[in-house]
């Protein structure tokens, strides 16, 4: 199976490759065979700076059901976040 199942967003943030922290400025989103995980397929996740060079790369390379999983969790963490943040800006 080869898919052509890829999303590409902006990403402002800091990760960490081989060679230490670097600026992120975009996150990729695909999926297909992996390259290393031992998985028919996966979603991989790539989080780069492009400007940097490909030594700015953190990947990760998760099954359908995890990212599921972390997709549930981003959004819990999200609104949990926002309103966090919403009850700090009416001084509460």
């Amino acid at each position: 199976m080869c898919t052509s199942i890829v999303e590409i967003t902006d990403a402002a943030g800091a990760g960490k490759s081989g060679d230490g922290w670097f600026e992120l400025t975009r996150a990729v989103v695909s999926y297909d065979h992996p390259h290393h995980a031992l998985l028919e397929e996966a979603v991989s996740i790539d989080f780069v700076n492009p400007a940097l060079g490909p030594g700015a790369r953190a990947a990760v390379e998760i099954t359908l059901q995890s990212a599921k999983e972390l997709a549930g969790a981003l959004a819990r963490a999200i609104t949990a976040a926002e309103a966090e943040k919403s009850a700090r800006s009416k001084g509460m």
